[in-house]
């Protein structure tokens, strides 16, 4: 099959849109309904002229070696170089996605297909559909998920650039290791499988380059069947400059995957770096203290506290940010989470966040009442006031931010009902 996708005619530039010697077969009948295709390859496409015949021919002849029920739909995202009536000439169906972006085009064809499966991949000719019938398989198997994986297939010489065979892909591969738990290999492989049904649980809305990654994410986080097989990349045969760019969408993806995993970014440091801020300002909260040589006083309650505010602020943020996602993104929200929620109600929070600013004020009142006794003009013990200053500010910026923050997880805990 290699050879015939990078041999096959009418596939490259000067044959873009002819037909060639491979029978034109309408795969979906007008008049169809959409329970008697089981599978849509869906190809997202701008300005593909050059490698668009080729990737409808391969899908084509997968359907018709695996004795398919398939479509083949061209999600275009507005392509000026007639790739529509190269598609459309060709027996696949054309759907136009005025919206901009990646996932906004792989996510109209999907709305659009009326398989049961859906096939996607890139229009360029770098990866081969007439490998579909590895998918389908896992698919009936029934996996939800199927993602191919290029490193364990292989990747044809100039088919990757270096940074991303050797440092991208690696990379946010081992990041969906670690934040997610992902079992995938080849984190941002763009020939993958899945359900309609299971895309639907899913409520994608990235219309980047980061869709791919909030697909698989997403999977793993709603605990989808998953299932990986091995595929070839091949040179694309796109004969422009790629849309990708890859430190842009590079960044997008990795930002996406911190955004979507609080845990690591936030709560886990937040709370290493509080209980640290916790421990050194008990230690010196009533007086100096020396340890192995080393004395340890206010400069260390000044720092300690900060670690202290920072990492409930990180810890807090983090809290919220899970409660956000599970509320709006992934739910339902697991039952140690909801009653945790419970727990910490906007009026215990209120409750704990007032009492932690009156006796940070109290703290805070001691030095001031003394001063104003000395007639606002008298010396002060700056070794006592200046310690009781420094924690009476403390508790009332973890009260505030109490405060604060329990107003705002309360608006997590309101149902709705979504319009329609």
């Amino acid at each position: 099959m290699e050879q015939s996708l990078e041999h096959a005619p009418g596939t490259g530039p000067q044959g873009a849109g002819v037909i060639g010697s491979l029978p034109v077969v309408d795969l979906h009948p007008a008049g169809t309904e959409r329970s008697e295709v089981e599978v849509t390859f869906v190809l997202p496409c701008l300005n593909e002229a050059n490698s668009l015949a080729g990737c409808i021919r391969a899908a084509q002849r997968c359907s018709a070696e695996g004795g398919l029920r398939a479509e083949v739909v061209v999600a275009d995202n507005g392509s000026t170089d007639g790739s529509q009536e190269i598609a459309r000439g060709l027996g696949a169906r054309v759907v136009d996605v005025p919206e901009k972006g990646y996932g906004s085009a792989l996510m109209g064809g999907i709305r659009a297909a009326r398989g049961r499966y859906i096939i996607m991949g890139d229009s360029d000719m770098s990866y081969d559909f007439g490998e579909g019938m590895k998918f389908v398989a896992k698919l009936r198997e029934g996996f939800q998920l199927v993602m191919g994986n290029r490193f364990a297939g292989g990747i044809s010489p100039g088919a990757m650039p270096p940074l991303h065979r050797y440092f991208g892909n690696p990379f946010l591969t081992m990041m969906g290791r670690i934040l997610f738990r992902s079992p995938a290999g080849d984190f941002n492989c763009g020939l993958r499988a899945f359900s309609k049904e299971a895309f639907e649980t899913l409520d994608c809305r990235t219309t980047g380059m980061e869709f791919a990654s909030e697909m698989v994410i997403k999977s793993q986080l709603k605990r989808l069947r998953v299932a990986e097989v091995p595929i070839r990349l091949h040179k694309d045969q796109r004969g422009r400059a790629p849309h990708l760019r890859s430190f842009r969408d590079g960044w997008r993806n990795l930002r996406f995957m911190l955004v979507m995993s609080p845990r690591w970014t936030l709560l886990i440091p937040g709370c290493v770096l509080g209980l640290l801020g916790l421990v050194l300002t008990l230690l010196v909260a009533f007086g100096p203290v020396k340890i192995a040589g080393v004395q340890f006083d206010l400069h260390t309650l000044v720092a300690s506290s900060l670690m202290l505010v920072v990492g409930y602020q990180l810890c807090v943020t983090g809290a919220a940010m899970r409660l956000y996602t599970l509320q709006t993104e992934l739910g339902p929200m697991p039952a140690l989470l909801r009653k945790l929620q419970d727990v910490f109600s906007l009026e215990r929070g209120c409750i704990a966040g007032v009492l932690s600013t009156l006796a940070g004020l109290a703290l805070i009142g001691i030095p001031t009442v003394q001063w104003a006794a000395s007639g606002l003009h008298g010396s002060l013990d700056s070794a006592v006031t200046l310690r009781l200053m420094i924690l009476g500010g403390l508790l009332v910026a973890l009260g505030v931010q109490t405060v604060l923050m329990s107003f705002v997880m309360s608006m997590f805990s309101i149902t709705y009902r979504r319009r329609i």
